[in-house]
């Protein structure tokens, strides 16, 4: 059977909460260039703008989740000043370690992002509901049966909707990044992580299967480059 044929459930080494130090800087920077490059964090901002657009809201809060080193939390702000829109972004994740880089990565950028550490198996993880809430690389962290009770944390915890940039498990993009972290990653945990993830991730039906089984009815799941998944759920 093929690696592709089912999501893996091999743990990544970033899913240690305790992880930090240098291999952890140096893998948050080398995935926002990875990112940068390949314009993935547009999937994100794309799926924002179709929820606010139909908006008559003045201001609204984002919650981004599994926020890592804030740098999607960064690119939405900036976004939003771009565009106009008065947003009040929290970047929200279970390790203090990275929400102490995402903290220092914001002082340097001189905006205004909140961050807390949070974890998304608490349905305390945020103590008032947002109006929006965003996961990038963030969901294939978990199994589908974990990711069933996680979005329903993110209903109870949401007023409109959220917005969901995952990868498309598929043998191209693994031997891509693959072959790119073997010659260009300076990480250990990068070179494993970033293909491994590839693994952990969806195809189509493995997300209309998650999103029936948590009850999730009105929903939009659509492809972008670079092999991502892009999956609207309204409220």
């Amino acid at each position: 059977m093929s690696k592709f044929s089912h999501r893996s459930e091999e743990k990544e080494i970033m899913d240690d909460l305790e992880c930090n130090g240098w291999e952890v800087a140096q893998t948050l920077k080398e995935l926002r260039t990875i990112n940068r490059l390949l314009g993935g964090n547009n999937v994100t901002t794309s799926g924002l703008k179709i929820f606010i657009e139909n908006l008559q809201a003045q201001s609204l809060t984002i919650a981004d989740l599994g926020c890592g080193g804030g740098d999607m939390a960064v690119h939405i702000k900036k976004w939003a000043v771009k565009n106009g829109l008065d947003l009040h972004v929290i970047g929200i994740d279970a390790n203090p370690n990275i929400i102490h880089l995402a903290k220092e990565k914001v002082k340097k950028e001189n905006i205004s992002i909140e961050f807390k550490e949070g974890n998304v198996f608490d349905s305390e993880y945020i103590k008032e509901p947002v109006d929006i809430q965003t996961c990038t690389l963030f969901t294939h962290h978990f199994t589908s049966a974990e990711l069933v009770e996680i979005l329903g944390n993110l209903k109870n915890k949401t007023r409109i909707g959220f917005v969901i940039n995952d990868l498309h498990r598929n043998f191209f993009a693994y031997y891509s990044i693959k072959l790119l972290t073997y010659f260009f990653s300076r990480s250990r945990m990068v070179k494993n992580d970033a293909p491994l993830s590839v693994l952990r991730s969806f195809k189509k039906k493995d997300w209309e299967e998650i999103l029936a089984a948590s009850g999730i009815e009105k929903y939009k799941i659509s492809w972008h480059w670079a092999f991502r998944w892009q999956v609207i759920c309204w409220i």
